[in-house]
């Protein structure tokens, strides 16, 4: 009688669209975790670079990834295409262009094993920019009240989606990812987690997570508001909370300027000088004259 293999007890899943420049530092970062339980489902979303070439490579070396290699149909399609392919209860979230932590599923799977009333815990997330180098903490609230609550008032990455571990019934029952949301699928998965479940945040520092301008934060700002508000409504509506509470969310100043002043004020709160002092050299040699360049210059030179 033939054995049957026994099924992971973690799917990690990874959708990858030109990915080249950071793909090889995530994909280690997975198969160098202390749990090793796992299997490695990864979408090739039709990349036109490397990417499926590095993929392969990989795939050949180490039986745990699942790699699948087909046109292109956006993030949501891959996620959703990923979890039906999932044999774990657990899915751990990875984005192609960040790092996970050594241990970062091993206390997650713990936590979750410990803590039932749990559809899904994050992590403390450290930002980096395209070179690696620090920007600050992130995802720093712990409880589900706190995240729910940021939620329901339109802030991102109270908990950091690719940083996050879930149960996979839980997924189920809400029924998985919405195309209708596309660029803010996050946010409307997270408000529909709350309604079935915990949502929190481990205080580790478990994950190093990729801000650079073509993430899908900056490149689609404003279908990203847009889809926001839209699940932000929905959310109001099911909780009864409509008519008394709910504000759309006004779209931030995004330009590649206002973005580099932003992550060199970041830095510089954060105490990473050496970034800081990156992000004024640039906001001064594109905006001499700025006086928000010249503040930033001058604070970093200060040391705060």
């Amino acid at each position: 009688m033939a054995v049957l293999a026994k099924s992971p007890e973690v799917t990690v899943l990874m959708s990858v669209y030109n990915a080249e420049r950071y793909l090889t530092e995530a994909i280690e970062s997975i198969l160098k975790q202390t749990f090793t339980d796992f299997e490695f489902i990864i979408i090739d979303d039709g990349s036109s670079d490397r990417s499926l070439q590095i993929l392969q490579q990989y795939a050949r070396q180490d039986s745990r990834i699942q790699l699948v290699s087909r046109e292109n149909r956006g993030l949501v399609s891959s996620l959703n295409e990923g979890l039906a392919l999932a044999k774990a209860p657990f899915i751990a979230r990875m984005d192609a262009d960040d790092i996970s932590y050594p241990d970062r599923l091993s206390k997650q799977v713990a936590f979750l094993k410990e803590h039932p009333d749990y559809a899904a815990i994050g992590c403390r997330v450290r930002l980096i920019d395209e070179d690696s180098d620090p920007l600050r903490l992130f995802s720093l609230a712990t409880t589900h009240q706190e995240i729910d609550t940021a939620h329901l008032q339109g802030e991102g990455g109270a908990i950091a989606h690719a940083a996050a571990t879930f149960r996979k019934d839980k997924l189920n029952v809400i029924g998985r990812f919405r195309s209708e949301f596309t660029h803010a699928e996050d946010l409307d998965l997270w408000l529909r987690l709350a309604e079935v479940g915990q949502l929190g945040n481990l205080p580790d520092v478990l994950y190093d997570y990729r801000q650079h301008l073509q993430s899908v934060g900056h490149k689609y700002r404003a279908e990203q508001i847009n889809s926001a508000n839209n699940t932000l409504k929905e959310a109001f509506e099911r909780r009864g909370l409509l008519n008394a509470n709910f504000k759309a969310i006004e779209p931030p100043l995004s330009d590649e300027n206002q973005l580099v002043l932003k992550w060199g004020w970041w830095a510089l709160g954060a105490g990473n000088i050496k970034t800081a002092r990156k992000y004024a050299l640039r906001a001064f040699k594109a905006t001499p004259f700025s006086l928000e360049a010249l503040k930033l210059c001058f604070c970093v030179i200060r040391g705060h």
